[in-house]
């Protein structure tokens, strides 16, 4: 059972999507990740890129950030966040998009920008160091913005792509069960600047 574990929407259960085609964040990975973001959110601007259920994002507004965009490829996946969304009551923060990560990215460019990213896409696809460098190119990043990846291995997230690697410090990189979380903060350029 998933829920909203503090703030507005507190101890609010969660829809999932039947079957296996989507693997939650385990409750305590998100614990985790959430007790080192927690003074970390207000009024922030959060991007759920891969979100499934839209468990990380709406957990994000729960606890104060500004506004969240979750994007999932699934209309499934997205009629669940929508469901989630309207039953926490976080709905008017939150925008949901049904498309493939790539054109959602590109779809945000010079648009918005985020402090908080959350990527957790199949682990199978290795689509972690794509999703990293399309926010680079797009300017979609915040200098200082956290980005929580989740993969199978640590190994994942840049893929031995040194030059992505170079954008970013690494934070923290843990183990939660089968999933590898690393947060990541971006060291670049402020977003959107020419």
């Amino acid at each position: 059972m998933m829920r909203i574990i503090t703030g507005k929407a507190r101890g609010v259960r969660l829809a999932t999507l039947e079957g296996d085609r989507t693997r939650p964040t385990s409750e305590r990975a998100k614990e985790a990740v959430f007790s080192m973001l927690q003074f970390e959110l207000e009024g922030k601007n959060v991007l759920d890129l891969f979100a499934g259920s839209g468990q990380m994002g709406l957990e994000a507004v729960s606890r104060g950030a500004a506004h969240a965009v979750l994007c999932d490829a699934s209309r499934a996946a997205a009629d669940i966040i929508r469901a989630n969304a309207l039953k926490t009551r976080l709905m008017p923060l939150c925008d949901i998009l049904c498309s493939d990560f790539c054109t959602s990215l590109q779809n945000m460019r010079r648009r918005q920008s985020f402090d908080l990213v959350f990527l957790d896409p199949p682990y199978a696809l290795g689509l972690l160091p794509q999703a990293l460098e399309l926010l680079l190119r797009y300017r979609l990043l915040h200098a200082g913005a956290k980005i929580v990846c989740e993969s199978a291995a640590p190994e994942d997230v840049f893929a031995g792509n040194d030059a992505l690697a170079e954008h970013f410090d690494i934070l923290r990189s843990a183990r939660y069960g089968v999933a590898h979380i690393t947060v990541l903060v971006y060291q670049g350029q402020e977003a959107n600047e020419e």
